[in-house]
């Protein structure tokens, strides 16, 4: 298993060397290279260069970190066609620049139209069609969530989608704030594990609230039909996941891929809040 830090804390107000020095600091062999401006953001291209690349894999070598995987978000599912087309651009510069860090694994969202599904849908194959080949001729795998608002939403749909692409490069993530999302509510991470069953290749630690507790007014939005989606990213105890019968049902599957603290909601502290994540992973996964 190979336990990883998503650095979004860092991500606005923190330089790349720094960043990587950090993730050493809180305990990390693995970095999971998530958006950011000085690298590649949400939606645009990278701005990236060969010096960049140079000077990242001294700063990784230097800390003693490895990078896990590289993470961009891009519209490759947009049903607007040109849109979608941009995005493809732009992850064939991203698989290029993770071919040429050394890195063999790459993750990401669906994206997508959540109001236009089958459009969204189309439009992902579309894209896949194009870049499979490239992820194939670099010999990179690829790791898919289903996320709060993306075409796919529900973890069976995900799990449908990425055996429907039936490549053995290419598995699921199981983002655990997402927990809520995946079922409409209900939030059985055991069932959701058992569901992925092979699949699941990468664990994305963080507590949220189910949003559809309290009459659907745990979280009070004006006007109350706007087309918005909630969730947070917490420190494990702070929301509403079962944390025990996830890190049960993952001991008892013997998971061996890689667990990432995905804690995003305190830049202001994030030493204390790797503190908390970091000891409930570690105890809950008996590393």
């Amino acid at each position: 298993m190979r336990l990883a830090y998503d650095p979004s804390h860092y991500r606005d107000n923190t330089n790349l060397k720094d960043t990587i020095d950090a993730v050493a600091r809180l305990g990390y062999e693995y970095v999971e290279l998530s958006p950011r401006k000085d690298f590649i953001w949400f939606n645009e291209y990278p701005k990236v260069d060969k010096q960049l690349i140079k000077d990242l894999k001294r700063y990784c070598s230097d800390a003693g970190v490895k990078i896990s995987s590289v993470l961009p978000v891009q519209q490759w599912s947009s049903p607007i066609e040109e849109e979608r087309q941009a995005a493809v651009r732009n992850w064939k510069r991203c698989i290029e620049v993770t071919s040429e860090l050394g890195v063999d694994l790459m993750n990401s969202e669906f994206a997508g139209d959540k109001s236009r599904p089958v459009q969204s849908e189309a439009a992902f194959v579309k894209s896949m069609d194009e870049l499979m080949p490239l992820f194939e001729k670099e010999g990179i795998k690829l790791n898919l969530q289903s996320h709060p608002h993306d075409f796919i939403e529900l973890n069976t749909e995900a799990i449908k989608m990425i055996r429907a692409l039936d490549k053995e490069w290419i598995k699921l993530v199981y983002s655990v704030p997402h927990a809520f999302f995946y079922d409409d509510g209900i939030g059985d991470v055991e069932q959701h594990l058992e569901e992925a069953g092979d699949l699941l290749d990468h664990v994305l630690i963080a507590d949220t609230l189910n949003h559809k507790a309290a009459f659907g007014l745990r979280y009070i939005v004006n006007p109350p039909d706007a087309n918005v989606t909630v969730h947070q990213h917490l420190n494990p105890g702070e929301g509403e996941v079962n944390f025990e019968a996830l890190y049960r049902k993952l001991r008892e599957m013997e998971f061996d891929g890689i667990v990432t603290n995905s804690v995003f909601s305190y830049p202001d502290k994030p030493e204390w809040s790797n503190e908390i994540t970091l000891k409930s992973i570690k105890e809950g996964l008996n590393i």
